[in-house]
């Protein structure tokens, strides 16, 4: 729990720098809630703190709710943490006016810091806690109706701050989701190899010697011939890729080999370490 803690702080944190020493003194936005609250902070002149604190505050009832009393306390802790550090950064000078910077830097921090929240169990941010919740009622993913909220809030940050800080701000966005990915999902980038050949046991013995990965078999049957396949199932991680790109052709050129993303992999003996 002293851990979970210490990482909201630091997601908090990291978020906080990111929308005052990069964006908002650069008249740049994010999506979501932070973004509603840049916003109006621009329009109206009222504390971001207070802002994204109010404003957050009946998605994070949901929250508690349908997901839970620890999602609701770990996100509740890191909103008051970001709503008291950033207005504290306020008096100090932007790390950089040249938008551009701004915009590759404040979304990179920004995403790490949201994503540390995500992977610790907490929320920075209501709007994907309303798309959840919504996705089970109207026929559209979380991504697409976190898209829907975004589209508006950059449109109208077009009327507010002008088309060109829009751009920059979808931009900032763009990047922001990508390094939330990278962070909650790991940087390890887990690959599913999935490999049809009739020289399966030496393949599975090589891959097993050669990459120190255990295969799983699984057994199928021809859709065509209508016979039986044995089926080598690995994970890997992608510098292994060619590695086993060439095991794969030393022992079957013909095989017929498919690898894809996996989200996560954990337990049993893998390790993202290379052997």
């Amino acid at each position: 729990m002293i851990r979970r803690y210490i990482l909201l702080m630091i997601g908090a944190t990291l978020a906080a720098v990111a929308i005052e020493f990069f964006l908002v003194q650069n008249s740049i936005i994010d999506g979501g809630i932070i973004g509603i609250s840049l916003l109006l902070n621009q329009i109206t002149g009222i504390n971001f703190g207070i802002l994204v604190f109010i404003i957050n505050l009946p998605f994070l009832y949901f929250g508690y709710k349908h997901i839970g009393k620890n999602f609701f306390i770990s996100s509740l802790f890191s909103i008051i943490l970001l709503a008291i550090i950033e207005p504290n950064l306020q008096p100090f000078s932007p790390v950089t006016s040249e938008p551009l910077l701004a915009t590759v830097f404040g979304g990179i921090l920004l995403g790490a810091g949201v994503g540390i929240v995500i992977r610790s169990g907490g929320a920075l941010d209501g709007t994907e806690i309303l798309s959840i919740l919504l996705s089970k009622k109207v026929p559209f993913s979380v991504g697409e109706t976190v898209m829907f909220f975004n589209f508006f809030i950059f449109g109208w940050a077009g009327f507010v701050l002008g088309w060109e800080q829009a751009m920059y701000s979808i931009l900032t966005y763009y990047i922001a989701s990508k390094t939330i990915d990278a962070v909650t999902q790991g940087l390890n980038d887990t690959k599913a190899a999935i490999i049809v050949s009739d020289e399966y046991e030496e393949m599975a013995e090589a891959i097993n010697n050669r990459l120190g990965r255990t295969v799983t078999k699984l057994y199928g049957k021809g859709g065509y011939l209508n016979n039986d396949k044995e089926v080598i199932y690995v994970v890997i991680i992608r510098l292994e890729i060619s590695k086993l790109k060439e095991i794969v052709h030393e022992i079957d050129p013909g095989a017929f080999t498919t690898i894809m993303d996996a989200q996560e992999a954990q337990g049993g003996k893998f390790k993202s370490a290379i052997h």
